[in-house]
């Protein structure tokens, strides 16, 4: 079952998520029933690896496995790997592979719109893996996005820009309110790191909320960006487009997870899928190919 997720995302020697906690091995499920006494917490494991406790009266039972899920992993502050068999599931790029499969064989109403959007970190990424010039990179890998089953390839420098420019409207407010008396709305903090933000959400809570900024992060900007905007260009629903973002930071899988940026009225995230560079690499060599054996291509635009 493992190896259908990609490689980074298993369970060893990740530091790139937000700190590994010991509290986050959970293997298995117990039922607390009040008035129960110890004895019924004794838990064991049987010949075949399954997890069994014992009640009352000494009769043992079998246990039901955690799930942990994405979400999941933001209510706690500490990290969803662990010795046992926890998985991320929906944001690997063999979910990019069958979302792009699935798409080429169904029926033209059930298509959607494919979209990726590029981080300039992960395209520098690509460029040094292969010793091309950031321009070069850009033009061979929209190629290879186009031949995979991508419609549209977009770069994320926009949201970028707007977040910054939203961030710098929202500190002239907050100022504007401080000089006014309202000493609360100073110091204003920023952070596109969803470690970060992680962090400070539960483990210092209401204390530092208020002084969070209140605008998305690039990646949320532009998945804002391609299923409002871009949907209204196309005349399509939000849910009629798949987005990926190809991002630097394996921790922005779960910051698309977040039920913040989920639309429950159209069920659609704005962004539906997340990879990294060193996963779009093992895609590229996978097929026994570099990015150099693709020609160049224009930049996609979508004026």
């Amino acid at each position: 079952m493992a190896s259908m997720f990609s490689g980074p995302l298993t369970l060893t020697d990740l530091d790139d998520f937000i700190a590994p906690s010991q509290e986050c091995i959970k293997p298995v499920k117990v039922e607390r029933v009040p008035g129960a006494s110890k004895k019924s917490g004794v838990i064991k494991i049987d010949d075949d690896g399954a997890y069994s406790a014992l009640n009352d009266v000494g009769e043992s039972y079998k246990l039901e496995k955690v799930s942990i899920t994405l979400n999941d992993c933001l209510a706690c502050s500490g990290c969803i790997t662990s010795a046992e068999s926890v998985l991320i599931t929906q944001q690997s790029q063999h979910e990019v592979n069958r979302a792009l499969s699935e798409n080429k064989t169904c029926d033209i109403e059930n298509r959607k719109f494919m979209v990726i959007s590029i981080s300039p970190q992960s395209r520098a990424s690509l460029a040094a893996k292969y010793s091309l010039s950031i321009e070069e990179t850009a033009g061979r890998f929209t190629t290879y996005l186009h031949s995979i089953g991508f419609d549209l390839v977009l770069d994320t420098t926009v949201s970028r820009e707007l977040s910054l420019l939203e961030t710098c409207k929202e500190f002239i407010t907050r100022k504007e309110k401080y000089d006014k008396g309202d000493k609360s709305s100073l110091p204003m903090l920023t952070g596109i790191c969803p470690g970060w933000v992680c962090y400070a959400e539960k483990s210092h809570g209401e204390y530092i909320l208020p002084y969070i900024s209140n605008v998305k992060s690039p990646q949320q900007m532009m998945g804002s960006i391609v299923k409002n905007f871009l949907a209204s260009q196309k005349s399509l629903l939000p849910s009629q487009i798949y987005h990926v973002t190809l991002m630097p930071c394996y921790d922005k899988k779960l910051e698309a997870s977040r039920p913040d940026f989920h639309s429950k009225e159209f069920d659609s995230r704005d962004v539906d899928c997340v990879i990294t560079a060193s996963e779009v690499i093992e895609m590229i060599e996978r097929k026994g190919r570099r990015l150099l054996d693709y020609e160049m291509s224009p930049l996609d635009r979508n004026d």
